[in-house]
């Protein structure tokens, strides 16, 4: 299997026009975008297949759209440019990117000059040998110790803990996917640093590759230590969701049963202590945690129904599947089902 028949027939039924479609949110990135596209030119132009790059102006204020005009107006076979009405933010913009490429292969980066087109090569290679996605890691940060690069070591520590997706650089935009493993599913907040792990939900063959990473040239980053905050709420809903989105019922249920089962266990305290030692029962605070541990309980299994019941209806009315198809072999035939 060669790499042109890979990056060819990786996702047939989405009628592709494209093999390879680079997504790159821009956000007042006016200096950083001559310079991009050129080595964008320099590292796709020898190819052997289609590409674009898909470039999505998240509201810039600093003329970069103007930018954009230009560089698509001198290479409208590859540029394609979405301009959002106003800062949606980075996930917001990548999703919008996704939405608007062709490509049945989808590489994501950053567009200030951090991240080194010349690794999206290296990238599509691995993808070519059959993994469904490439993670970059930048082995040789160059960014601050304290507040960018600790953080993010924390953060990658307890998100593959978490998700069970091990990667060293879950905040290294540059990426490339296979278009299938990233679809089906939206991103909100700052969900796009774990699309991984919903690739990993789906069965994705994932690997990752060291990558260059360069100084930041222009500009200052807008990304400080309270994004570590929202990484760490964002993860409970990415656990929820790759978890117990199918089957609520196992954590509301397990919640349920555990806080019934200490309750139970504060009433036999209770009535031990009153036949050996002739103890209160009523008057203890003891009884009314019990009462209350009992009661959160039996409404947190009642939530885990009515949630599975909302699953049902979700899939149902949809006709959305619960599962999801790699290959479907017919005779003498393997037909791609992605």
């Amino acid at each position: 299997m060669n790499k042109q028949y890979v990056l060819e027939q990786a996702v047939p039924a989405l009628n592709t026009t494209v093999s390879v479609s680079v997504v790159i949110p821009v956000f007042n990135e006016v200096e950083s975008l001559p310079l991009l596209h050129r080595a964008l030119q320099e590292s796709l132009g020898d190819l052997p297949s289609t590409w674009e790059v898909v470039y999505v102006d998240d509201g810039s204020s600093d003329g970069s759209l103007h930018v954009l005009e230009s560089l698509a107006a001198e290479d409208s076979k590859h540029i394609r440019v979405v301009a959002l009405r106003r800062n949606f933010g980075q996930t917001a913009a990548i999703a919008a990117g996704i939405d608007h490429a062709r490509g049945a292969i989808i590489v994501l980066m950053d567009a200030d000059l951090q991240n080194d087109p010349a690794d999206i090569p290296m990238l599509l290679e691995k993808i070519a040998e059959g993994y469904d996605m490439v993670s970059g890691w930048r082995k040789a940060r160059k960014d601050k110790f304290i507040t960018r690069t600790l953080p993010s070591n924390i953060a990658n520590w307890l998100i593959s803990r978490v998700t069970g997706v091990v990667l060293h650089d879950y905040g290294c935009t540059l990426k490339a996917y296979r278009r299938e493993v990233i679809s089906g599913f939206r991103l909100y907040g700052e969900m796009h640093r774990f699309i991984p792990a919903y690739a990993g939900y789906v069965g994705a063959k994932i690997t990752e590759v060291p990558v260059t990473h360069h100084p930041r040239k222009f500009g200052q980053t807008s990304y400080g230590l309270e994004r570590t905050l929202k990484v760490i709420l964002d993860l409970f809903t990415v656990k929820y969701l790759i978890g117990y989105v199918h089957k609520p019922i196992y954590l509301f249920g397990g919640a349920g049963i555990g806080l019934v089962g200490l309750g139970s266990l504060g009433f036999v305290f209770l009535l031990t202590r009153k036949l050996l030692y002739h103890g209160v029962i009523v008057d203890s605070p003891f009884f009314l945690t019990s009462i209350m541990l009992f009661i959160m309980g039996f409404q947190s299994i009642l939530m885990g129904l009515i949630a599975e019941v909302m699953v049902r209806t979700y899939h149902e009315s949809q006709a959305k599947p619960t599962y999801n198809v790699r290959w479907v072999i017919s005779g003498d035939k393997q037909e791609s089902k992605e």
